[in-house]
């Protein structure tokens, strides 16, 4: 209500009514889409977190904490677990080099399926479950069956 009139009054006074409730629905749908939007990454977020924290453990790590830094905690579970320490290399020719950015950024790609690999071998479970990651939603259900089943 407090933003329809701050709308009505400040912004949109040479405007008929019709139009002010056109944009304040619109501010609205935008405001309730970016909630929705917000509410369904915090939980994805949280899966994939406790989920790699749960890998992390299997796999014996030191720190498997790193699963909750925002955006690299998982990538970092799969590289602490696959033991590839060659790959900061490729990261910085990849940013200091412009052509090869674009190139670098497939090797990366490609780099992440190899890590996923030996993250789930190291954990006793099938490598080529690392390729089933590539679909999404599947990669949610192979990430969950892969931290907490009992096998």
């Amino acid at each position: 209500m407090g933003l329809g009139l701050f709308l009505q009054n400040v912004a949109f006074t040479d405007i008929n009514l019709a139009d002010n409730n056109l944009v304040i629905a619109l501010v609205g749908l935008v405001l309730a889409s970016l909630a929705i939007f917000l509410v369904i990454a915090g939980f994805i977020y949280i899966y994939t977190s406790l989920a790699y924290f749960a890998i992390g453990k299997k796999a014996r790590l030191k720190s498997p904490g790193f699963a909750w830094i925002p955006g690299v905690g998982p990538l970092i579970i799969a590289y602490k677990t696959s033991k590839m320490h060659w790959w900061p290399w490729l990261l910085i020719i990849g940013c200091l080099i412009p052509v090869v950015g674009a190139i670098a950024l497939l090797i990366f790609g490609v780099v992440t399926v190899v890590w996923h690999w030996k993250m789930f071998e190291s954990i006793k479970r099938p490598g080529w479950w690392s390729i089933l990651m590539l679909i999404p939603i599947v990669n949610f259900v192979i990430i969950g069956v892969a931290a907490w089943s009992k096998k």
